[in-house]
Parts: structure tokens; sequence; C-alpha cells
């Protein structure tokens, strides 16, 4: 589309309006049936608590020391703590105004906050702004946290309309404009404007948002509309054709779910002349969330991404209406609750009380099997008299998004309890984001499931690959074949396959086949499972990974062939918390030129 005919399709944008939130029905309406409607009834419940809870606490400061401390320690949950405390006691006082409008108390803090959030020194993150900055130039810089700041100022303010003061509402407009639109449009391009990942659909999304319910010049809209759709373009190549978010299920609630706010605020105000929701990338895109939960509320957590996930109810139903009979709602039971996003973001909590229907959760996921080509996962969701089990397992590249080495890694849950473990996400800091990363054992693949080759783990690059000699899926089976002979740096390894068997049978197990061969004889080689569980040796040959409740995962291998040594680690995780790990390490007996290994799981 040419400039010109795109400032032709802005001009034509219908006015914004309380039209973009409620499609029938006055805003008043809306927020009074909101108030006493049952499905909302959990979600307005946590509101009020937290209310509660904040009632008669200062405004948390964000003091210049706590700004500094990132650049002294590399530690980002000092300042952070307080950042996302404030915005949210913003959110709830915003909901809290809206649902309890005769409550002058609720406006009167939202107030407060929305002035404290305008005044701070930047609204970016310390972890984020580029080091030695001049505080005259803070505002040039845009990082997630700034963008969603200026989304969700620009969202209240037109939510709250004229119960806020006019002076408030022309300051939150320069705000927005001096922070977001013109450093957008006079200081970049900055890197996330062409990312493949998330940080494309937030920054520019929340930008592209908060111009569509803010901006009124039509060419100034136009400019910022053109740079956010390009960014839109560049995130959605990070995409394959498969849909699959090599981030994983937390970033793809994240950044796809900032894509699907700015895409439906765009849809509305064109009259679905500009509808990103045609795009059939999009749509499988939108699958991703019902194929990568394996059991309860838990997911394939490769990459950067927790184990266990709730669900943006809004944001999931959002979709199911957008792509009826493909996208599928999620269990009633896997609703996030409204203290749980410890970031605190707006967006998303207000879609869940708006987007939310009644009448649409299903009491657990159905039986499911997908193979995702481009990201090389196999996900499989397996359901029978005894429970539900998951499955996954993946190839790739060792330069993916939020990258792990981990090649070959493999997930196993049975019964909402996690055998084979990912580590997932650890604690964020300066070092975890450099040169060091793979030394944190969650990233390197010595927190894996797969082999280490000489005492040396894989390494990172997109040079470090698998490839995929087979998959399938079917329901008795579900298989996945790889090479990873170039996922090491081992000059005389000539090959190295790993053979994954999922059998689904009422009791399901695994079975696993390690290949290799070797110019000469490697100096070690060990064969390596992750678990949080405490292993139990049951005999020569057999290892128990135990359930809490009784049962477990049995674990199988040749004694002859391997002998077996159990290890304890310990990580940070993402929220900064100790936690503990073990490693079943299998030494050959008889190393030589050629080895098979082969390993049972199965469950009991």
């Amino acid at each position: 589309m040419t400039e010109q005919s795109f400032l032709k399709r802005v001009q034509e944008l219908q006015p914004v309006s309380m039209s973009l939130y409620v499609r029938n029905g006055s805003p008043d309406a809306l927020w009074r049936s909101a108030a006493s409607a049952g499905h909302l009834q959990q979600d307005i419940a946590e509101i009020r608590a937290e209310g509660e809870r904040l009632a008669g606490q200062p405004v948390p400061e964000l003091t210049p020391e706590l700004f500094s401390v990132f650049a002294r320690t590399g530690s980002r949950l000092e300042y952070e703590r307080v950042y996302f405390e404030r915005r949210r006691r913003l959110n709830t006082y915003v909901f809290l105004a809206l649902l309890e409008p005769d409550n002058a108390q609720h406006l009167q803090y939202a107030e407060e906050m929305l002035m404290a959030v305008c005044s701070e020194y930047t609204w970016c993150l310390p972890a984020h702004v580029p080091g030695g900055h001049e505080a005259a130039e803070i505002n040039r810089y845009i990082d997630l946290f700034s963008a969603e700041t200026g989304f969700t100022v620009s969202e209240i303010s037109l939510l709250l309309g004229e119960r806020l003061p006019l002076e408030l509402r022309l300051r939150i407009r320069q705000e927005t404009e001096d922070r977001l639109f013109r450093p957008f449009l006079e200081q970049g391009p900055y890197e996330w404007e062409t990312a493949r990942h998330n940080w494309a659909a937030v920054c520019a999304g929340s930008i592209g948002a908060a111009a569509l319910l803010s901006v009124e010049d039509p060419q100034v809209l136009a400019e910022i509309l053109q740079k956010t759709e390009s960014s839109m373009h560049c995130y959605l190549e990070g995409f394959g054709d498969d849909g699959a978010c090599l981030e994983g299920l937390g970033y793809w609630n994240y950044g796809f779910g900032y894509f699907t706010y700015y895409s439906d605020l765009l849809r509305t105000r064109s009259r679905g002349s500009l509808d990103w929701f045609k795009v059939p990338k999009v749509q499988r895109i939108a699958r991703f969330q019902q194929q990568c939960f394996i059991d309860g509320s838990l997911t394939a957590n490769f990459s950067d991404s927790l184990p266990r996930v709730h669900v943006h109810m809004g944001l999931s139903h959002y979709l199911a209406g957008v792509y009826p009979g493909d996208v599928e709602c999620p269990p009633a039971e896997l609703r996030a609750p409204y203290p749980e996003d410890h970031c605190s973001r707006f967006a998303p909590a207000l879609r869940n009380l708006i987007w939310k229907q009644p009448g649409t959760g299903r009491q657990d996921w159905p039986a499911a099997s997908a193979y995702l080509p481009d990201a090389a996962w196999l996900l499989s969701r397996h359901v029978s008299a005894a429970g539900t089990f998951g499955f996954a397992a993946k190839g790739g590249h060792n330069n993916e998004p939020h990258n792990h080495n981990d090649l070959g890694q493999f997930i196993l849950t049975g019964r909402g309890e996690v055998y084979a473990a990912d580590l997932g996400s650890g604690e964020y800091t300066a070092g975890y984001f450099g040169a060091g990363r793979y030394e944190y054992d969650c990233n390197g693949s010595q927190g894996h499931s797969v082999p280490v080759i000489n005492g040396r783990y894989q390494q990172a690059g997109r040079a470090f690959s698998a490839a995929v000699l087979h998959a399938a899926t079917d329901e008795a089976a579900d298989e996945l074949t790889l090479d990873l002979t170039a996922a090491y740096e081992a000059e005389d390894l000539q090959s190295f396959t790993r053979t994954l068997v999922w059998h689904k049978e009422e009791l399901p197990r695994l079975e696993l086949i390690d290949k290799y061969r070797y110019a000469g004889v490697p100096e070690g080689w060990t064969e390596r499972f992750i678990t949080w569980r405490q292993p139990e040796v049951l005999s020569s040959g057999a290892v128990l990974l135990p359930g809490q409740d009784g049962g477990g995962v049995k674990v199988t291998y040749d004694p002859a062939a391997v002998e077996l040594q159990i290890n304890e680690h310990v990580y940070r995780d993402h929220f900064g918390q100790e936690q503990v790990w073990h490693s079943l390490d299998f030494q050959p007996v008889r190393p030589g030129s050629e080895g098979s290994y082969a390993f049972t799981f199965q469950f009991i």
C-alpha cells in the first residue's frame, strides 16, 4: 500500500469512542453488568482484594538509588518490584473506579497514580536503558514497559473520560507524545522495530494502539501506523508457517497478546478494512496455545518459559471468537488470577474483563498430538483411564529467541506432575543475557536431558542444529528421530542420533535410543536426564522418579552397558528463588567407537 493510499485509509478511520470496547450498549451499562456477572465473579473479587491490600499504603517511590542498582550489581528485582507495584496500584484503582463509580476515593487514588506515573523519571526499566545516558535524553529510549505504559495511560484516559480532570488528560497526552510518539518518529530506528520476536509486537503494538486512541492528526497517525505495521510484519516473520512461538508460551501470551490488542483496535477503527486476522499465518499462531499445553496447566516449556501457565481468558476467548471451530477455549480452571501477573500489565487485565465470555470453559483439554515442522517440536497430550500424560521433544537450532542450548531435549509429565523436566527461565540479570548466558544451568545444555560429550556441552549458534530424520503422530504412538551430530563441537563425532517413541497406552511409556559413531573412542560420554523429583534406585537397571502421592516413572536401562550416578544441583528460578534439581548421569561401562544406549520411561 502506498503512503498516499494508507493516509486515505487513516483519514477514513471511525472516530475514537467507547465503541472500540463496547459494541452494543453504553459504557456505564458495561461496567454495571461486569460488576454483577457470574463469570467475572472471581476476577472482580481479586481486584477488590487488591484494593483492600493497597488501602492506606503510600505510593512506593522509584528513587535514583533504586534505579542505579542494576548498573552497580546487575540485579533487576529491586527496581522492578517497586515499578510493577506502582502499575498494580494504578490498574487496581482504575478498575475499581470503573466498577464502582459512586466511590469517589477509587477515582482519587487512580488520579494520584496517573500523576505519579506521568512524573516518573523514565517509563523504561534500567536494564533496558543504554549505559552512560544523559538525564536530558532519557526519554529518547523506548522499551517494552515504556511502550506498555503509554498504551495503558492512553487507554485509561479514554475509559475514564471526563471523570478525569482536563489537566490530567492533557498531561497524559503530552507525556505519551514526548516519551513515545516523538521518539518513535524522530529518534529511531530502534533495534526492536525489525525484531523477529516479542519486542516488535509489544513495543510497536503498544505505540500503535496508543496512537489509535489519542493521535488526532491523520498525517502523524499515518506515519506512526505505517512504522507499526512494518514492525508487525517483522514480528510475524519470526514464526514459521507452523505458527510455533520459539520463545515459549509465556512470550506467545505476551507478544501475540499485544499484537492482538493492537490489531483489534486497528480492525475496529478501520471497520475491517485493515485486518491482520485475515492473514493465514496469524490463524496458525492463534492455535499455538492449545498445542503447547500437554497436561492440565503444564506446558512444553522450552526456552525461557515457566512449566505451569495460566491463561488470559480474555485473549483466549477473543481468538476463539475470531477463529471459531479452530481455536479452542481453554479449561476454566486455567484462568490467570488478577494478581498473578508480576508485571501488572493493564491491557490483558482489562480484556480479561471485557473479552471473557460466559459458559465457554471446558473441564480439560482433549487428547491431541502435533508435530510443528518449522520449530521441530513434537507435542503430545494423551488422555486415558489412568489420567492425562504429556510428552514434548524438540530439535531446532541453538540461536533461537531466548535460546537455550537444548537440541534433543524432552519433557515428560503425568497426572499434573513433571518427571523429565525443563528448568525453563531463570532469574533475569545482566549476566543472564550476557556473555555468560550458557553458564546458567537452565540455559546451557548441562541443565537439559541431552548427552555430555567429552565433558563438553552443546554450543550456541545457528550452526549448532538438529536435523529431523523422522517425525510422526498417530493414535498409538508418536515418534521423533533427530540427527544431533551438529549440536556439539566434537571433531571426531561422526554421527549421533536420538530416537524417541511415545507409546500412548493406558499407562504410557517413552522409549529413548541414542546411537553414535566416533573416530576412535570418546574420552567421555554421559547420558543425562533432568528431573525435579528425588530419584530412588530400585535395583540394578531401574530407578524411580516418584510421584507426590505414589506412582511415578520407572526408568529402566541395561546395567551392563551404563552405570548410574545421581547428582543434585541448584539454580535460581525466574523469581530469584533457589530450586533443587537432579540429574541422572549414565556413564558407559565400556565406551567404544560405536555406542547405542536405550532407556525406557514407564509410568506406573
